[in-house]
């Protein structure tokens, strides 16, 4: 499975993004996909994961401001990303799983990850 990350890029502070994921390869092993973060100096921290049957779970940090979607039929999830805010700046990845039992939000859950896209949030 290979997972093709895109869409980040320079945007002010309450303005929006969305990103998106597309996977190639089996089905089945993209059951879940999530998004993940990393700020500069700081750990890889999940963002927000959506099971194929469209269930999501979202870090608190972005409730309400991010959502999740997918696209079953293009094997690609979305993260679309409203009122941004200098401290979502990071490169962002996505993940994926074959089991959709439980939306994990440990990296070490996900067998599968994107090469990540830069999310820049200028003030």
């Amino acid at each position: 499975v290979q997972l093709q990350a895109s869409g980040g890029g320079l945007v002010q502070a309450g303005g929006s993004l969305t990103l998106s994921c597309a996977a190639s390869g089996r089905a089945a092993s993209t059951n879940t996909m999530a998004w993940f973060r990393q700020a500069p100096g700081k750990v890889r921290e999940f963002v927000a994961a959506i099971r194929w049957n469209g269930v999501t779970d979202s870090a608190h940090s972005v409730k309400g401001r991010f959502t999740i979607s997918r696209d079953n039929a293009k094997n690609t999830v979305y993260l679309h990303m409203n009122s941004l805010k200098t401290e979502d700046a990071a490169v962002y990845y996505c993940a994926a799983r074959s089991g959709d039992t439980i939306l994990y939000t440990q990296e070490l859950q996900y067998d599968y990850w994107g090469q990540g896209t830069l999310v820049t949030v200028s003030s």
